[in-house]
């Protein structure tokens, strides 16, 4: 069951940050994480005005592609491994965590094949985690570069960054700030995807203009 008084005080939430970091509301877009959730449960978020699913794995999103009440954009947010690309790049509208030249030309390659042009978002590590996947701060833009000089079928639009878990969300704040300044140093990007149920403001706050929300809409996984 979807708790409306949380989704409520979420979208609340995101628009007194938006007008902290002096955007509005509509300036943020809300990826409803629901990854090991029901089709009956996001096709109540879906009736509740959710039009952006995220899900982590390949196989999950795949089982619920075509189950939905309406049409949404599904984003994979999770890690890719390049054998599973094929069975995605006509099912989503973004992929947040592209990390290496290796996985970006197969993504062109498949994109190539249904002449599709995808877009994707670099993932950022930027606290070094080794428990957590992407590119270091200063391998961002060499990293762009390259996919820029090799994949015709790939648009990149911005960054991914995960924060580490903390119980103060301020102590991840430099984080955000961090990402923030590589992001503005890129050409013709718009998307910045930060912050998860418990950092989300700080996020926005720091620069998101997409955050990535799961267990505050859907509750708790059940693993």
């Amino acid at each position: 069951m979807i708790n409306q008084t949380n989704l409520q005080e979420i979208y609340a939430n995101i628009e007194k940050a938006a007008i902290k970091s002096g955007r509005k509301a509509e300036d943020i877009k809300l990826i409803a994480v629901s990854k090991m959730h029901s089709i009956e449960e996001i096709n109540e978020g879906i009736s509740l005005g959710l039009t952006d699913l995220g899900e982590n794995k390949v196989q999950e999103l795949c089982s619920k592609y075509g189950q939905t009440i309406k049409e949404v954009n599904w984003h994979l947010i999770g890690h890719l491994q390049t054998n599973k690309v094929k069975q995605i790049v006509d099912k989503v509208c973004l992929i947040h965590s592209v990390d290496s030249l290796h996985l970006a030309e197969e993504i062109d390659k498949r994109c190539k094949k249904i002449s599709k042009t995808m877009d994707i978002l670099i993932q950022v590590n930027a606290a070094g985690e080794e428990s957590k996947f992407g590119v270091s701060l200063k391998e961002v833009l060499p990293l762009t570069e390259e996919i820029k000089k090799n994949c015709e079928n790939l648009r990149i639009r911005g960054l991914m960054h995960i924060a580490p878990a903390a119980e103060n969300p301020e102590d991840v704040r430099k984080y955000f700030t961090d990402v923030k300044k590589i992001y503005d140093q890129m050409e013709n990007v718009d998307i910045l995807s930060m912050g998860m149920s418990h950092d989300y403001e700080i996020a926005i706050e720091e620069g998101a203009n997409m955050v990535r929300i799961g267990t505050l809409i859907f509750g708790e996984r059940n693993y």
